[in-house]
């Protein structure tokens, strides 16, 4: 702005046209500059290079769309007793070792989710090996370099105490170790580090290639660990005990806990705008207000990439997709080898955020609805969401419902943003992902674990159902209402190398 009126300086001529047409279109910019802290919405410069709505027949329906109180209603009620319950529970007497066999170090890599259930293989490797563990090192991620340590994340000291019974943990190694560190390992070849792991990995092979290490030398480190020990073959006690680490042990820092907390109250309070705590229960809920939905939009540009899928931004955006491919895979992509309607009819292709938009609205959520959106970076920007914010104009996410003061402790650090909405996705009455991926795993798991409501996308029948173009909006939610009757919080029981993190029954939930 400050460039425009420079330049007309000199053409004092039309000065007087232009001063006019600038009086006339400066409210216009005005309430965008100073608009006050509310909804998630994008500016209206990125809205002006949105890419078009690929379903305009639905659309225009669904944004007509009218929700009997009853369908409403129904949606909020929480899951009917399964007739399962928790049964991780901590031994009768404390089960350590007399004597530990040494220290176990491991170095993990990826974002939270993963770096999470590495932590809770870790805790059962050193059960296995009856070891000490040290508390693990967080890689710095290569996508978001973010540096945050265990410490920064987890409450380490109620990580130590709930574990205390299981298993001995150090927060560091004593001073005769200390020369085990990150650098030290990546200098040379280490008689101390073990690098050649397997992927799912079994107990006997840390039994014959790990303890021996730990006997010789005092201290072993894995590295790399993550995904290094298998769900399946495993004794029912290590099995449980990783769900403890996972669903009891692993609590985020008070700070993190506390601004998700302020979080949950102004979803519940829309009045709220101050910093009063919520102190909702995850199994509490009610019909009607106070209840939201948390949508975890997985759609960056590392996602949209891989996925290989055409999302509708036309050449422009296909040349950046495959650029990036070409930068981080060398343009070699498993899906590369299908088409776009192959992929869709797969079930492949990541939802758009009017994709996802529309599944909710088919399902009967309406304009009303408190949205949530947990998600870090949306591939194309803001105006990526704009379709889904006229759907559900009550959107918020983190910096909507939040001050820069509230947010300077996580500011730029995607693993403290990421266990905010974790935290926040906990606490919501429906949880719902545009796409599987390690978010996704971990909170189906998790309030699986809970009983808490989660709607799994059929991503088959979407993809289907989105390349029909003549298809009518009473037809489109027809068809979604009755591939979802059972995608909403149903027990599902872990099938052999499933994820003991993502599927919890039956090792960790029994029959009541």
């Amino acid at each position: 702005m400050m460039r425009f009126l420079l330049h007309c300086q000199p053409h004092r001529g039309r000065g007087g046209a232009l001063a006019g047409l600038f009086v006339l279109i400066f409210p216009v910019f005005l309430t965008s500059f100073f608009s006050p802290l509310g909804h998630a919405s994008p500016s209206m410069f990125t809205e002006w290079n949105a890419p078009k709505p690929r379903h305009s027949r639905i659309l225009k329906s669904a944004l007509q769309r009218e929700t009997t109180n009853s369908q409403h209603s129904d949606l909020w009620i929480p899951l009917t007793n399964q007739g399962w319950r928790p049964c991780v529970e901590s031994p009768k007497a404390p089960s350590l070792p007399e004597k530990s066999e040494g220290y176990i170090q491991v170095f993990l890599d990826g974002g939270l989710n993963q770096q999470r259930m590495g932590i809770c293989d870790a805790v059962a490797v050193a059960k296995i090996l009856n070891a000490t563990l040290v508390i693990p090192h967080l890689e710095v991620n290569p996508v978001w370099q973010d540096s945050s340590s265990f410490m920064d994340i987890f409450d380490v000291d109620h990580f130590i105490n709930v574990l205390k019974d299981d298993i001995s943990i150090v927060k560091e190694l004593p001073n005769e170790f200390s020369w085990s560190t990150r650098e030290y390992y990546a200098t040379a070849i280490r008689a101390t580090r073990i690098k050649t792991a397997p992927v799912h990995a079994s107990a006997n092979w840390y039994l014959d290639n790990v303890l021996p290490v730990l006997q010789s030398y005092g201290i072993a480190a894995i590295a790399p660990f993550s995904h290094r020990l298998a769900f399946d073959n495993l004794p029912m006690d290590i099995q449980q005990l990783r769900c403890k680490v996972n669903f009891q042990a692993l609590a985020f820092v008070p700070h993190i806990r506390q601004l998700g907390d302020a979080l949950v109250n102004r979803l519940r309070n829309p009045l709220v705008k101050n910093g009063a705590l919520g102190t909702s229960d995850l199994q509490e809920s009610t019909v009607g207000a106070g209840n939201f939905v948390v949508l975890h939009l997985r759609f960056d540009k590392d996602m949209a990439a891989h996925s290989a899928c055409d999302f509708g931004g036309g050449k422009a955006e296909k040349k950046a997709l495959a650029k990036y491919r070409q930068a981080i895979w060398q343009g070699r992509v498993l899906n590369s080898q299908f088409t776009n309607e192959e992929l869709r009819n797969q079930g492949r292709c990541p939802l758009t955020p009017e994709e996802i938009g529309l599944l909710l609205a088919a399902l009967g959520f309406d304009n009303n609805t408190r949205l949530y959106l947990a998600s870090h970076k949306v591939f194309g920007g803001e105006a990526r969401i704009s379709t889904l914010k006229k759907l559900f104009p009550l959107m918020e996410d983190k910096k909507s419902l939040t001050s820069k003061a509230e947010r300077a402790q996580i500011k730029g650090k995607a693993s403290l943003l990421a266990a905010v909405d974790y935290y926040v996705s906990m606490h919501s009455n429906i949880f719902i992902s545009a796409s599987p991926g390690n978010m996704h795993n971990a909170l189906v798991g998790h309030r699986t674990y809970e009983s808490l409501k989660t709607i799994r996308p059929n991503m088959a029948l979407l993809g289907q159902l989105f390349l029909n173009k003549s298809m009518s909006w009473s037809d489109f939610q027809q068809s979604v209402l009755e591939g979802h009757e059972n995608r909403q919080g149903q027990i599902r029981l872990r099938k052999p190398k499933q994820s003991i993190y993502t599927y919890p029954a039956p090792d960790c939930i029994c029959h009541s």
